[in-house]
């Protein structure tokens, strides 16, 4: 019987969303304000889940303790008030959107998760636009 645990976490952070490589008309055509030159700034909601099988000696999928401390140490001391593109060796050279950067943040937690289970990263960039990765 498998269950998924999760774990909610907050960061906050900025950003600018553009590609160095295209002209300054055809950034702002699309990626609009989250364009701007002196970036800007959003307060992120972070959900963790890990799925698997409940260890028959502690009654745990994981130790909550242990993924709190994993997302306080790889994501909340790297990622709270940061400027992504200049400050997360990650984003710079990638474009530090929602999608981008829940799959930068499953990238730092899956090697500290045993192989034999699931993990989902769920990002809300605002309480309306989120995003899902499960690897």
């Amino acid at each position: 019987m498998k269950v998924k645990v999760s774990r909610k976490a907050h960061f906050n952070a900025a950003h600018r969303l553009y590609r160095p490589d295209w002209e300054d008309s055809k950034n702002w055509e699309v990626f609009g304000k989250c364009n701007n030159p002196s970036f800007h700034g959003h307060n992120y909601e972070l959900i963790v889940s890990v799925t698997g099988e409940i260890d028959p000696e502690t009654g745990f999928v994981m130790d909550m303790k242990e993924l709190k401390d994993l997302i306080k140490e790889k994501i909340e001391d790297a990622f709270d008030h940061k400027n992504l593109n200049v400050e997360v060796p990650e984003f710079r050279e990638l474009n530090p959107t929602a999608e981008n950067i829940a799959v930068v943040i499953w990238n730092r937690l899956r090697p500290s998760i045993q192989d034999n289970k699931e993990l989902e990263v769920v990002l809300y960039e605002t309480p309306r636009n989120f995003v899902t990765y499960t690897g």
